[in-house]
């Protein structure tokens, strides 16, 4: 079953971007093991000047995205129990365990915001959910979009076709991925780590988790604490 994206955007133009590349673009075009959908949101606009937004309620800089737009043009799109995401710098992060959930559906229906936002009303009716890349704020969701499908994107079987590789990732077991090394031996007075060199798979297998747990613990030390009270919790 193809896993179909549809992307609810005031910017169809800035897609497919970096989904139309590498493997992920050839699983769409060649192989058709997803399917990508763009709808204009201007296009339901209800406004005879074609204005999606108006001004925020109470007051405030900038405009808001109406409620009946969004509604009308989630409306037009059979959503077939895909989950409905808001690209939104105030969701919750972006996960790895959320990645899996979403993949294992039969696709995504992805909002992306302008301006100041949505209309929280139809987010709330409609049962969005607010997802972000990051601690920081873009200009519009369509970046963040992105990444997000492509995240779910290469879970689907068949896209990447190296399931060993998927489980070794970041993420994948709490942890951040060790460094990854390759020829040249040498490069510019630094030398590939000799236990890499020697053939035994047991020494590397435990250099690779110390390596992990030392990066996680140094740039992501939430993530670190977090894989801690899991083991703890597990009693190892």
């Amino acid at each position: 079953m193809t896993f179909a994206v549809t992307v609810l955007t005031m910017a169809p133009e800035a897609f497919p971007g970096p989904l139309g590349a590498s493997l992920i673009g050839s699983a769409w075009r060649e192989q058709g093991l997803w399917s990508l959908e763009t709808v204009d949101i201007r296009a339901f606009s209800r406004d005879k000047r074609g204005f999606l937004d108006d001004t925020p309620a109470g007051g405030g800089p900038g405009q808001v995205l109406r409620a009946d737009v969004i509604a009308a043009a989630l409306d037009s799109v059979e959503r077939s129990k895909r989950p409905l995401l808001y690209m939104s710098a105030r969701g919750r992060p972006l996960t790895q365990a959320k990645v899996h959930e979403w993949a294992k559906a039969p696709g995504l229906i992805v909002l992306c915001g302008r301006f100041e936002g949505v209309d929280q009303r139809v987010l709330d009716a409609r049962g969005f959910q607010e997802v972000a890349v990051g601690d920081a704020v873009i200009a519009g969701g369509e970046a963040a979009a992105m990444v997000t499908i492509e995240a779910c994107v290469r879970l689907v079987p068949g896209v990447l076709g190296q399931s060993a590789s998927l489980e070794s990732e970041s993420f994948e077991d709490g942890l951040l991925e060790h460094p990854q090394y390759t020829r040249p031996r040498s490069f510019e007075g630094h030398e590939i780590p000799e236990v890499l060199l020697g053939g035994h798979h047991g020494e590397i297998a435990r250099w690779r988790r110390a390596q992990s747990e030392n990066t996680t613990r140094e740039m992501r030390p939430d993530l670190w604490s977090a894989f801690l009270a899991k083991q703890q919790a597990k009693g190892e």
